[in-house]
């Protein structure tokens, strides 16, 4: 159960924020947008920052969702891999590939089924969830794998983003919808 109740799923007040989210989310309010909306002026720039971060990054898809996808794993975060879990498939990812991230915090020779990169990418995923401090050699790890700084700096903004996706999914206990 969340932690409040969720706002009606019809809720239709302040109009150009609900229009926005809805436009956003193809004509359906999810209970993590119904709980937003309890501020609405929180809702809104919600909205605009993740319409940004899903959108309009020069990250591939697939490095996106499987840092996307860490992160969830690492914060507990059900709503937020649920969500994830199928954009990670799209962007080809496979179903071995997300059994191996729920291993994530063992650290073992399940990670070895991702490539040198994408290893690095989840090191830096762990090292910013977990510690915050991210070490020098994680970081030049992470700068390798991708193909420029821009891409760097878009990966890390993605990392960071998902945390606060994810403190603020687990910290209300807001339940996935059944997708």
């Amino acid at each position: 159960m969340p932690r409040l109740p969720y706002l009606p799923a019809d809720i239709d007040e302040p109009r150009e924020i609900v229009d926005a989210i809805l436009a956003r989310r193809r004509g359906t309010l999810l209970n993590l947008d119904r709980m937003l909306l309890y501020s609405p002026e929180f809702a809104g720039g919600w909205n605009a920052l993740l319409s940004e971060v899903r959108s309009k990054l020069g990250l591939p898809a697939r490095l996106q969702e499987l840092a996307i996808c860490a992160v969830a794993v690492l914060t507990e975060a059900e709503y937020e891999y649920r969500h994830h879990a199928p954009e990670f498939l799209k962007a080809g990812g496979t179903r071995e590939e997300l059994e191996a991230l729920q291993h994530l915090r063992d650290d073992g020779e399940q990670l070895l089924i991702f490539t040198a990169d994408e290893r690095a990418i989840l090191n830096l995923a762990s090292e910013m969830t977990v510690f915050i401090q991210v070490s020098d050699a994680t970081f030049a790890a992470a700068r390798a794998a991708v193909e420029n700084d821009r891409q760097l700096n878009d990966l890390i903004g993605v990392i960071a983003c998902y945390n606060m996706v994810s403190r603020y999914l687990v910290a209300l206990q807001i339940e996935p919808e059944n997708i």
